[in-house]
């Protein structure tokens, strides 16, 4: 699989970022978080302008090598005519939702934004929109390049291993 240019997408707390960081280390590749291209703030509260995002989704991509991951279908479909690999991490949301607690072990258990990310998480396989499973479904099966669905975490392991 030529990881050159490679996009993961799929549920919040999936492991993209994990995927991505270690892919990106083994390519000697950037690592781009769409979290922080749509969010102006770290709170996750604010978003950045549809075009200044963009703009900077488009500058990352431009790149010659990178690792890309995130969930927001308007960036990815986007960045497809560049990518060489698309990734869907298809992990299922009950185990998203433990691994977000995991990762926010420490955030009191009343914080409304993780309240929000735990609901948006476990709700991912029946949002409509572009964010949602089916959006996602939509952008694997249109991609015309080399592509593959990991299910779980040993997969996701063994391919973050492998590259």
């Amino acid at each position: 699989m030529d990881l050159t240019r490679t996009l993961i997408i799929g549920n919040s707390g999936a492991g993209k970022s994990w995927l991505a960081r270690r892919l990106a280390e083994r390519l000697d590749a950037p690592w781009v978080e769409l979290d922080r291209i749509h969010w102006l703030s770290d709170e996750h509260s604010i978003p950045r302008t549809r075009g200044e995002a963009m703009g900077m989704a488009r500058l990352a991509a431009s790149r010659e090598r990178w690792v890309i991951e995130g969930v927001y279908d308007v960036f990815v479909r986007e960045l497809l005519d560049r990518a060489t690999a698309l990734i869907w991490l298809r992990i299922a949301d009950a185990e998203c939702v433990t691994n977000i607690r995991q990762r926010e072990r420490g955030t009191p258990p009343d914080d409304p934004r993780m309240a929000a990310m735990l609901a948006w998480a476990a709700g991912y396989r029946d949002r409509d929109g572009a964010d949602g499973w089916a959006a996602h479904r939509q952008l694997f099966e249109g991609f015309a390049g080399e592509k593959v669905v990991l299910w779980e975490r040993g997969e996701i392991i063994r391919l973050a291993g492998s590259a």
